[in-house]
């Protein structure tokens, strides 16, 4: 392994030493497309449960510049300290978060490693008690979304902590 690679969990990442592209200037309708599903996706949701829905997805996603965007929005919002440690092991400190966050949890799990194992009727039927039809679909594209973000800041190594908004 080289200097410049890091070993994680049998993947191996080599940070980016170059400059990547501005997605937003390189494909701004593109962009614009994902920023208006983005907030298509939030619109009647909590947003604490949109909060912590990104920061779960960009956990599993390994995105810096994402978890580190949303976790200062959440502290900005009134989140407590205590509940964003507890989200990265949100299954075993359930008791931090309600019968409905917990169920939009699981759900962002199993969307964001949909590649691993599917999204089980369990964990769909667990979301769809404590969701209407409407609020699930916006809580689906919000997952959808913040994996789409997630992937477009790692692709193009955006670093933590450069928030442009």
């Amino acid at each position: 392994m080289t200097t410049t690679e890091i070993k994680t969990n049998d993947r191996t990442a080599a940070p980016a030493t170059t400059v990547r592209l501005n997605f937003a200037k390189a494909a701004p309708k593109a962009f614009r497309a994902v920023i208006g599903l983005d907030a298509a996706a939030r619109e009647g949701l909590d947003p604490a449960l949109v909060e912590l829905v990104q920061i779960r997805s960009s956990h599993l996603n390994r995105c810096a510049y994402c978890l580190h965007m949303h976790t200062t929005d959440a502290r900005g919002a009134g989140e407590s300290e205590e509940r964003l440690h507890m989200v990265a092991v949100w299954r075993e400190a359930e008791h931090f978060f309600t019968e409905r966050e917990r169920a939009a949890l699981a759900l962002t799990d199993a969307v964001t490693r949909v590649a691993e194992a599917g999204v089980s009727d369990e964990v769909y039927e667990r979301a769809a008690a404590h969701f209407g039809e409407q609020e699930l679909a916006r809580l689906l594209a919000l997952i959808l979304t913040i994996n789409t973000w997630n992937r477009i800041a790692l692709a193009t190594a955006k670093r933590a902590g450069t928030d442009e908004r």
